[in-house]
C-alpha cells in the first residue's frame, strides 16, 4: 500500500449552513408539529374531565335533594309516629277517664237504688206498724165511739118522744115532709122554701106566723142555742134579717128546707150553726 493511498475517514461529513438551517427547520416543525398533535391530544384529553366537572353539580345537587326529600320525609313520618303515638295515648287516657267515670256512676246508682229500696222499706214497715197501731185503736175506740152514737140517738128518740101534743104533732109534720123539693116562695104540700115549710108545720097546730124568715126570726121571744127546746124557730143571720130558718127537732138535729139541691132535710146542728133561735110554743 502506497504512503499516498486514500484512508477512509470515519467522520460525517460536514454539512453545509443551508442543510443545517433545512435540518433545523424540519426539526422544528416535526417538534411544532409534534407538540401541536401532543397539544390537540392534551386538549383532546382535557375536554373530557371539562364535561365531568360540568356534569358533576347537577349529579351531586339531584342526589342532595333526593337526599333530603328522602330526610324529610324520614322526619315526617317521624313526626306521624309520635303524633299518632300522643293520639293514641290521649285517646287512651280518655278512655280510662270515660270508664272510670262510667263505673262510678254505676256504682252511685246501684248505691242510691239500694238507699231508696232501703228507704221504701222502712216507709213501708212505718205504714204497717202505724196501719196496725190505728186499727188497734180505732177497735178500741169503735166501743166508745158506737156508744156515744147510741147514746145521741137515745137522746134524740127520748126529746121526740118527750114531745106531746102540739109538739109532736109539729115534729111529726116535719118529719113527713123529709125528700121533698125545696122550691122559692112554694109552701107545699109537694115542695116548700124554708120560710115555706116552717109556716105550714105552725100551721098543723093552730099558730100563724109571718111569710118570711126575716119576720120569723123576731115572731117569738128569743132563746139561747144551749139552751133548746123540740119547735124552737131557728134562723141564720141577724135577727129581723134572717137569710134562712129551720125547726129544731131535738137531739142536736134540725129539720128545713135547706136549698134546691138537697131539698127538705135532717142535719145535725154540727152541720151548719144556726146565728140564733125564738120560741113560740
Amino acid at each position: 500500500m502506497s504512503p499516498n493511498a486514500h484512508i477512509t475517514s470515519h467522520r460525517k461529513p460536514r454539512r453545509t449552513a443551508t442543510q443545517s438551517w433545512v435540518v433545523r427547520t424540519g426539526v422544528a416543525g416535526g417538534v411544532l408539529s409534534t407538540l401541536a398533535v401532543a397539544g390537540a391530544g392534551s386538549a383532546t384529553a382535557a375536554e373530557k374531565p371539562v364535561e365531568s366537572t360540568v356534569e358533576m353539580p347537577a349529579v351531586n345537587a339531584a342526589l342532595a335533594t333526593s337526599i333530603a326529600q328522602s330526610a324529610a320525609a324520614t322526619q315526617q313520618t317521624s313526626f306521624d309516629f309520635q303524633d299518632r303515638a300522643q293520639q293514641d295515648e290521649a285517646t287512651s287516657k280518655v278512655e280510662a277517664a270515660a270508664k272510670k267515670a262510667a263505673d262510678e256512676a254505676s256504682r252511685k246508682a246501684e248505691a242510691e237504688r239500694k238507699a231508696a229500696a232501703a228507704k221504701e222499706k222502712r216507709e213501708q214497715q212505718e205504714a204497717e206498724r202505724a196501719s196496725r197501731a190505728t186499727e188497734r185503736k180505732s177497735l178500741s175506740g169503735k166501743s166508745a165511739a158506737q156508744t156515744s152514737e147510741d147514746a145521741a140517738t137515745a137522746a134524740s128518740s127520748s126529746a121526740k118522744g118527750a114531745a106531746t101534743g102540739s109538739t109532736a104533732t109539729l115534729v111529726s109534720f116535719l118529719e113527713a115532709q123529709l125528700g121533698k123539693a125545696y122550691v122559692m116562695g112554694s109552701t107545699g104540700p109537694s115542695s116548700y122554701d124554708c120560710s115555706g115549710l116552717v109556716m105550714a108545720a105552725y100551721n098543723q097546730i093552730g099558730i100563724s106566723l109571718p111569710r118570711v124568715s126575716q119576720d120569723q126570726s123576731t115572731a117569738g121571744t128569743q132563746v139561747s142555742l144551749s139552751n133548746l127546746q123540740v119547735g124552737d124557730i131557728l134562723y141564720w143571720g141577724s135577727a129581723g134579717s134572717a137569710y134562712h130558718v129551720a125547726v129544731y127537732v131535738g137531739g142536736g138535729k134540725f129539720i128545713g128546707a135547706q136549698n134546691p139541691s138537697t131539698g127538705i132535710v135532717e142535719r145535725d146542728m154540727s152541720y151548719s150553726p144556726p146565728t140564733g133561735a125564738v120560741r113560740v110554743l
